[in-house]
């Protein structure tokens, strides 16, 4: 009673059938190949970065690079072409 037998498979494939149309499941199936390709690459790359960054955490510390300030905000003045809002709101 636990498990899917034959005639249950092929109930829930012909319900996806008739929900999602025989044109649009294959673009389904296919996007869904594709998100666990790049999740699985993604872990991949997590675990190889987890296995990199072990050895750099025993090695002693470097001093912080210095971040290069950013240019000071210049206020902006308004535009000459654009009317005011009052000035809309009169016409």
């Amino acid at each position: 009673m636990g498990s899917l037998s034959a005639t249950h498979w092929i109930i829930i494939a012909l319900l996806f059938l008739v929900l999602f149309g025989a044109k649009r499941l294959p673009d389904t199936a296919r996007g869904l190949g594709r998100s666990l390709r790049i999740f699985k690459s993604e872990m991949n790359e997590m675990h190889n970065d987890g296995d990199k960054a072990a050895p750099a955490a025993q090695a002693p510390a470097a001093q912080p690079a210095a971040t290069p300030e950013l240019p000071a905000a210049q206020p902006v003045a308004a535009d000459p072409v654009q009317p005011a809002k009052s000035d809309l709101n009169k016409a």
